[in-house]
């Protein structure tokens, strides 16, 4: 049997089992496997089998993982969602909307020392679903901000999943932090514009919180100093070169374990419990990661990710209209899986059409199908693609961060939550389209910063 046609039967199988649950790890493994046995035999699959674990796992950049999520667990735990909350309120709740603006606002702060969206989405609802609540912000607003203001985690460095496009791509992990922060910004900026249109419309929805007094804002204001600490410390370590990903996120964990500490929120049960949830949060990515490459052999010797790269650059079809229909399959994927396996299946195969049609691996901006390097374009398409990943974590039917809220928030009836979060749909394909009509806001600072 043609190989090609093995290859796209392998694919049509994945998405049958994906559809039927089956977890998403085994059902790549399953796939790759199967797949490679019946390309080239029994001995090549077991063969791979020796070392393929081994050569996958021990690649020095993906270390950062565990001690990322380690640091988000802790950080869960150590108070200092709520003092970013505080913080945020003390400046912005007096305003009509403003305490769905602050959560907005400890969302994007907790994100840069998290890194994963559910986790933002569920720590900071504990925090500020009470105080929405107490003033009588609508079900609507207060949970879909909630579940929104969550996906900024996966954008705002230090990002798990942006970490993971690097390792795929071959891109480096610090000029992808660096790409990340204005995008991340900007995305801030969009949602609080987009609370401010919604309260206008709908006074009612989001009345003004309590204006603080001058010894609680302060105290407030200055809770917040050992976080930006935190951060600076990390992310700005990152940036100007003092040091890598991995020892930045070690730095970071010992300052939020030392903070925690100091808050008497973390005691040993809470460390012990951190330490588990990272165990096992590390296993499921790195057994996620390990079917992946599985299933892109399997995909590879079946030439399915070439033949899709030369049907694209034959199709007659722009660059520009290619690549928004990758990123518009991205949305569909996004509904369907979590943003982690998303990237792992489909990036694969989306990354060698764009280098097609951008005209090689080493290519010059001159000639380049959209006007950049390749070197440009894992930048450019790693930050859009991680945007529309975001978009599929508030997208019906899955949209894991509604479902987080909506389990705290047992009185909003989901289809509210998911009302709710549609204004800020609506931002995100601004954001979206500002980033495809000027990527400069994408590729200005890690220039600027690495001196280009």
């Amino acid at each position: 049997m043609d190989a090609l046609l093995i290859g796209f039967a392998g694919l049509f199988v994945l998405i049958g089992l994906i559809a039927i649950r089956m977890p998403i790890a085994l059902s790549m493994i399953l796939v790759g496997g199967i797949g490679v046995t019946i390309l080239n035999g029994p001995a090549i699959f077991f063969s791979q089998l020796k070392t393929l674990a081994y050569g996958q796992f021990s690649i020095y950049d993906l270390s950062v993982v565990p001690m990322f999520v380690l640091m988000g667990n802790i950080a869960s735990k150590a108070g200092l969602s709520r003092d970013l909350f505080r913080a945020a309120n003390a400046w912005l709740g007096w305003a009509p909307g403003g305490v769905a603006m602050s959560a907005i606002a400890a969302c994007a702060g907790f994100g840069s020392v998290c890194g994963s969206s559910l986790a933002t989405a569920s720590t900071m609802g504990q925090v500020a679903l009470p105080e929405l609540r107490r003033l009588n912000y609508s079900g609507a607003l207060s949970t879909g901000t909630l579940a929104a203001g969550g996906v900024l985690g996966i954008l705002i460095p230090p990002s798990i999943v942006l970490v993971i496009y690097a390792v795929i791509v071959e891109a480096n992990i610090v000029t992808m932090f660096m790409a990340a922060m204005i995008p991340g910004l900007i995305a801030v900026v969009l949602f609080l514009i987009t609370i401010l249109i919604y309260v206008m419309i709908n006074p009612e929805s989001g009345p003004a919180g309590d204006r603080p007094d001058r010894a609680e804002f302060i105290s407030a204001t200055v809770n917040l100093i050992p976080v930006l600490t935190i951060f600076g410390l990390v992310i700005g370590g990152i940036y100007f070169g003092y040091f890598n990903p991995t020892p930045a996120a070690a730095i970071g964990v010992f300052l939020v374990w030392i903070y925690g500490m100091l808050r008497g929120f973390v005691k040993i049960p809470e460390l012990r419990d951190a330490l588990l949830e990272t165990a096992r949060t590390t296993g499921m990515i790195y057994l996620i990661l390990l079917g992946a490459e599985m299933l892109k052999i399997f995909m590879s010797r079946g030439g399915v990710p070439q033949a899709m790269a030369e049907w694209m650059a034959n199709s007659g079809l722009t660059p520009m209209t290619i690549m928004i229909i990758l990123l518009v399959a991205l949305i569909v994927l996004g509904c369907l899986m979590d943003s982690l396996s998303m990237i792992l299946l489909a990036i694969p195969f989306f990354w060698p059409v764009l280098v097609e049609i951008n005209g090689g691996d080493y290519v010059d901006a001159a000639n380049a199908g959209y006007g950049m390097t390749t070197e440009d374009l894992k930048i450019w398409f790693g930050i859009l693609a991680l945007i529309v990943v975001e978009l599929g974590l508030i997208t019906p039917p899955v949209g894991m961060n509604v479902f987080v809220i909506s389990a705290m928030a047992k009185d909003v009836p989901m289809i509210e939550t998911f009302k709710g979060v549609m204004p800020f749909f609506m931002a995100e394909i601004v954001r979206v389209v500002l980033l495809i009509a000027f990527p400069a806001l994408t590729l200005w600072l890690p220039a600027y910063l690495s001196g280009g």
